[in-house]
């Protein structure tokens, strides 16, 4: 009976909001994008998104929507209540119960980092594993777990913050979460370009080919695929965060396999050589031969993950 009804995917990202219409079988037929409206914090969010839903979607019978699947940047609870997303400028909100009112259809919310991992596993790299971690490595670095083939959100949405495990306990910096020692501090793509110009601008004499000025963790990348020696460290020190990061949650989990995404996941296999290398050096001994691999969906693996989670 569902061949002909649709899901829909949507993806609130701190710069953008993606929106996928999803056959229930699993196809994806259309996808969108647009601005984030974070002014007034963030009230001006949900509003956008029905609105746009209505335009671009209104030609559609409701009865023929099974529902709507949300991913948002922050930890969500069973209530579809998220407890603050400081990129949207948001406290504690229910966006299940503010948008189900806007929308007249049935909504479901997520951390998007566990949808994009439920994306993967339906339809991209994971898709012959029901056991997966996905950590997402960009401006910040979130994680996602699924198992047994369902998200595993743990108490308040707090499961699979993977980069907010603590690596360094000398660490007196704070992390935006507002601890100290997280892998985010050291192997996101903002951790990446801070250590890099902190060197360039306090080591003298440092022979490079990087500059403080316009630095990007893409721009590192390439310098350490032409072998430049610093750009090569940072790469090195990513690579011991979060394949320590991963070694601690495959100790726990033990996944099938356990994926990377995120805009850091666009350098390729250097990426993956980086992380493999301390993840088997610090992993217990039984899940040294968990592949890791780059996930293949991208920035859609979201819009996937709440379509899935809806036709479920």
């Amino acid at each position: 009976m569902r061949e002909k009804c649709y899901a829909i995917g949507v993806d609130i990202g701190g710069t953008n909001i993606k929106i996928g219409l999803f056959l229930a079988e699993g196809r994806l037929l259309s996808k969108w994008e647009f601005p984030t409206d974070i002014s007034d914090s963030g009230v001006n969010i949900l509003p956008s998104i029905r609105e746009f839903i209505s335009l671009n979607l209104g030609a559609i019978e409701k009865d023929k929507i099974i529902g709507i699947g949300v991913g948002v940047p922050g930890p969500v609870d069973f209530n579809g209540t998220v407890f603050g997303c400081v990129n949207l400028g948001w406290g504690e909100k229910n966006i299940k119960e503010e948008l189900t009112n806007l929308l007249k259809l049935p909504v479901k919310v997520e951390n998007d980092a566990n949808l994009a991992a439920l994306g993967e596993m339906w339809q991209g790299a994971g898709k012959d594993y029901k056991n997966l971690a996905l950590i997402t490595i960009g401006t910040g670095i979130g994680g996602g777990i699924v198992a047994n083939g369902k998200i595993l959100s743990g108490r308040n949405g707090g499961s699979g913050e993977i980069g907010h495990l603590t690596i360094r306990i000398d660490e007196k910096e704070l992390c935006s979460c507002g601890k100290t020692g997280c892998v985010e501090q050291y192997g996101s793509a903002t951790a990446m370009v801070k250590i890099a110009k902190d060197r360039i601008e306090k080591i003298d004499g440092i022979k490079t080919d990087l500059f403080a000025e316009g630095l990007t963790a893409k721009t590192i990348f390439e310098e350490a695929k032409k072998r430049d020696l610093l750009a090569l460290e940072i790469v090195e020190e990513m690579g011991k965060a979060i394949g320590m990061a991963l070694s601690h949650v495959a100790g726990i989990f033990a996944p099938d396999i356990i994926l990377v995404g995120g805009g850091v996941a666009k350098a390729g296999t250097i990426v993956i050589d980086a992380i493999q290398k301390y993840y088997e050096k610090y992993v217990f001994y039984v899940a040294k031969d968990t592949p890791i691999k780059l996930g293949s969906l991208g920035n859609d693996a979201g819009i996937y993950g709440g379509a899935k989670m809806i036709i479920d």
